[in-house]
């Protein structure tokens, strides 16, 4: 494993890598200070229970998502053409960091699913989110929660790139297309 600058972020890291290789049960906090070459006190000293490291894993990883999901989105393209660019690059970037895709597909079937929503949705600052509220999008969407809009919207490119599933280009222009129409409403 590639050591981080710092000695947290290794931990992160470290917990990514093995939920995504084994799950939960397979991630320990002496597995994971393992894996981030530090010892289990070292990793104890960052993050005082495995929750409080799930969160801070995945709340990095649903950071550096929405960064790469937004870095260079055009704000003159409309609703739909910016939710089809977003959509292409989180699947891209999840494609290119599986473990990343792996870690939240396990975050979403588990029981710090419901915690690690309610910390993504308290971040005033993530882009993901931002894009929302943005006016011609909100305008577009269908009125339902949020957790609603991520599982028919952004869910299945985590999920197609933590399976690894292979596609073509048309094929995932048609799949963020599908995407856009199950929560939008016709423009």
């Amino acid at each position: 494993m590639a050591a981080p600058t710092d000695r947290a972020a290794a931990v992160r890291a470290a917990l990514r890598t093995l939920v995504a290789r084994n799950g939960f049960h397979g991630a320990s906090m002496s597995a994971v200070a393992r894996e981030a070459g530090v010892a289990t006190g070292t990793a104890y000293t960052y993050y005082a229970s495995k929750d409080e490291l799930v969160l801070a894993a995945y709340g990095e990883t649903k950071a550096a998502l929405g960064v790469a999901a937004t870095a260079g989105l055009d704000p003159d393209l409309s609703a739909e053409q910016r939710f089809h660019a977003l959509w292409l690059a989180c699947y891209r970037y999840l494609k290119a960091n599986p473990n990343h895709a792996q870690f939240l597909l396990q975050v979403e079937h588990s029981p710090y699913r419901g915690p690690a929503h309610a910390s993504a949705l308290a971040n005033k600052d993530d882009p993901l989110l931002a894009q929302v509220a943005v006016p011609d999008v909100a305008a577009r969407l269908l009125p339902f929660p949020v957790d609603v809009l991520y599982e028919l919207s952004l869910s299945p490119a985590v999920r197609l790139a933590a399976g690894g599933i292979e596609l073509t280009g048309d094929q995932l222009d048609e799949i963020a297309g599908a995407c856009w129409r199950a929560v939008s409403r016709p423009g």
